[in-house]
């Protein structure tokens, strides 16, 4: 089914919102609400945000008129949902509430109208309870503010079919967000549930007289988090959190129940930012937080412990995959990265022992370690190992037609290898938009190159990158437990590249848009080079208080020179693909760097003896590591292995007749 006419049931912060949100992507919305007041409040909230977006150059050709003209604003449930293709329902969250407004959208809506709820915590399966068609519940939960933030999260109830869920992340995709998949249905979903221990945790570090609220806000300024805590919690109103921790407590476990913190607030009326005063008061507008309070009592370990274990406990219950919670993490809670990154930098033993410390410091149980962690599996679960039915990192794909070529293709979390018949191969780095290189990359690489070493259906193997782009180098935000960690992953880039070198296969890197940092020198860790004249091609590294450590610096110095090589990487200058195929970094230049790199490895699998390309291989890159006698002797020997090959008569042979050699690599 084809989703065209939208309504939203509610008009406020989430409602006006998701309703901006589907009317600038062309849907035609119908808002519903209580009274003309709050209708009239929506479409002033909507017209303001729509004209600032305009001043940005945001809506393209169409004014912020064009856009609200697309939104109908109601008071009339029925005239509201009876044309609807998708509803989303956005009221406060009240169970009862909810589950009066899905059985009056049942009566009124199409049979097959899809209905959906952005509840940030209550159960869809809940929700759906008295309904007749199930089928076409679920759960569609934007973040706030939903124009901003990327965000949903696509919910399956129980009884939700597979039909709804792919038309719902395929809608979600259409309006330019990330939708991330809820299997099971579940309170607080992914990021809330996350979020929930976290609440907890904060709500009995002041009932235990640990820190004072403003001393942990300043604490979390200090890691560079724009909000603290109870700052956040102010903001989303202390209602808010107060309302989620009860119904955790109904349904998670009765110990999120354990602290009256937000309790005590909520019944004393301060709300937070809404009403003026919470944790902080608002009247003069945003509290403003002193850094130099920050206590020295709340270790950050104790929050990646508490998160870990929670995402843990959603993979253990077939919620979402690690990828998934990782992804909504980061985007629900705008940071550089999530509980399933930050697990891969620790080990079961230390965050085992955290939780252990955490339930006896505040006698809770909410932070007992999940029965992976128990077991020592921790590691399992975050890379995707702990069920069977959870798809393994690497899967087939089925064979499929592609430039009138058959190939085969495999993909990996971060990477695509495809193979050809002409004993070609090529390696896709597969993160857009830049295709940064992260640690879980590194591990595709390896598994992929190791993979190819004695594949001998493959001689030659191009690295490109997805996209217009090779790649930006490493991702700078990803979390590491030390500088000693650090350290491991520059070695672990260096051994993978070295791979790259080592591997008796021709490497060829095709170079398009950029090519920095580690993206660089993984091109320069390839034998061969191919480049789009205009490519930015550097080391910001220094630039950044860093400096290129996956073998760049000694890789360019043997290609240019040391002067050349110390003015690229001192000062950070990018040059062009036509500069450095002056100065023989790149071998070729073609405006299209990816269809002449698979022409040039086609030319060099058909022509070139593999066992004989293996060794001079070999010999140039170890030669250069070597004193000069060492280099002959190396050379002596190859020559001598290449004369006992079968290749070699077979290139004799084909040379003294005048046809094309059919080497065998034997």
């Amino acid at each position: 089914m084809e989703i065209k006419n939208i309504a939203i049931i509610g008009s406020g912060e989430m409602g006006h919102g998701i309703a901006e949100v589907f009317a600038i992507k062309g849907y035609t919305v119908n808002i519903e609400d209580i009274s003309d007041e709050m209708l009239r409040k929506a479409r002033e909230q909507i017209l303001n945000s729509l004209k600032k977006i305009e001043e940005k150059g945001k809506l393209g050709k169409e004014k912020a008129d064009d856009v609200i003209s697309r939104i109908t604003f109601t008071t009339n449930l029925q005239e509201a949902v009876k044309n609807a293709d998708l509803v989303v329902e956005a009221v406060p969250e009240i169970e009862e509430l909810k589950k009066k407004i899905f059985s009056d959208l049942e009566k009124y809506t199409r049979n097959d109208a899809i209905l959906t709820s952005n509840t940030s915590n209550i159960k869809i399966t809940e929700i759906a309870k008295d309904l007749k068609y199930k089928d076409r519940v679920a759960g569609l939960h934007f973040f706030n503010p939903p124009v901003v933030m990327k965000l949903v999260e696509v919910i399956k109830g129980e009884e939700t079919s597979d039909n709804t869920m792919n038309i719902l992340m395929d809608l979600v995709k259409k309006i330019d967000k990330t939708p991330v998949r809820v299997n099971r249905d579940s309170p607080g979903f992914i990021v809330n549930r996350i979020n929930a221990p976290d609440m907890l945790f904060f709500c009995l570090l002041i009932e235990h007289k640990v820190a004072t609220h403003e001393e942990i806000d300043a604490f979390a300024k200090m890691q560079g988090l724009p909000m603290g805590p109870y700052e956040l919690i102010d903001y989303v109103g202390v209602d808010v959190v107060h309302h989620s921790m009860e119904y955790y407590a109904k349904t998670l476990n009765p110990d999120y129940g354990k602290c009256s913190v937000y309790r005590d607030l909520f019944e004393k009326g301060y709300l937070g930012k809404k009403s003026g005063k919470g944790f902080y008061d608002w009247t003069e507008g945003r509290p403003k937080i002193d850094t130099s309070k920050a206590t020295d009592k709340v270790d950050l370990l104790d929050l990646f412990a508490i998160e870990i274990n929670e995402a843990i406990k959603i993979i253990e219950e077939d919620v979402a995959e690690p990828q998934d919670i990782e992804t909504a993490v980061k985007l629900g809670l705008n940071r550089p990265f999530g509980p399933i990154s930050v697990a891969k930098s620790l080990t079961n033993a230390e965050i085992k022992e955290k939780l252990e410390q955490l339930v006896s410091r505040f006698q809770n149980s909410v932070f007992e370690p999940a029965e992976t962690i128990k077991q020592g599996r921790m590691r399992d679960a975050v890379d995707g190992l702990l069920k069977k039915k959870q798809e393994k990192k690497e899967k087939e794909v089925s064979i499929v037609q592609m430039k009138e070529e058959t190939t085969s293709k495999q993909e990996y979390s971060t990477i695509i290898l495809e193979k050809y018949p002409d004993k070609v191969s090529r390696i896709i780095l597969n993160r857009p938009k830049n295709n940064t290189i992260t640690g879980e990359m590194l591990d595709d690489l390896e598994s992929v190159l190791k993979s190819l070493w004695n594949d001998p259906e493959i001689n030659v193997i191009v690295i490109a990158g997805s996209g217009e782009r090779f790649s930006a180098g490493a991702e700078l935000s990803q979390y590491f437990a030390s500088s000693f960690s650090f350290l491991e992953f520059s070695r672990k880039g260096e051994r993978v590249f070295r791979l790259l070198s080592e591997i008796p296969k021709i490497t060829i890197a095709s170079i398009k848009g950029i090519a920095l940092g580690g993206g660089f020198e993984l091109a320069l860790a390839c034998d061969l080079r191919v480049s789009n004249p205009d490519a930015q091609i550097g080391f910001p590294e220094v630039t950044l208080g860093l400096i290129p450590a996956w073998g760049g610096s000694n890789r360019l110095a043997k290609l240019v020179g040391i002067s050349r090589a110390m003015d690229m990487i001192i000062t950070g200058r990018r040059i062009t693909g036509k500069d450095a195929f002056d100065w023989g970094i790149v071998n070729r230049i073609s405006d299209k760097p990816d269809e002449e790199a698979m022409n040039l490895a086609k030319s060099i699998a058909e022509s070139s003896a593999p066992i004989a390309a293996a060794l001079a291989k070999r010999i140039i890159n170890k030669g250069t590591e070597v004193p000069m006698d060492v280099g002959l002797e190396m050379e002596a020997i190859a020559a001598g292995l290449v004369y006992s090959t079968d290749d070699l008569k077979e290139g004799i042979s084909s040379f003294l007749q005048k046809k094309k050699p059919a080497y065998k690599g034997r």
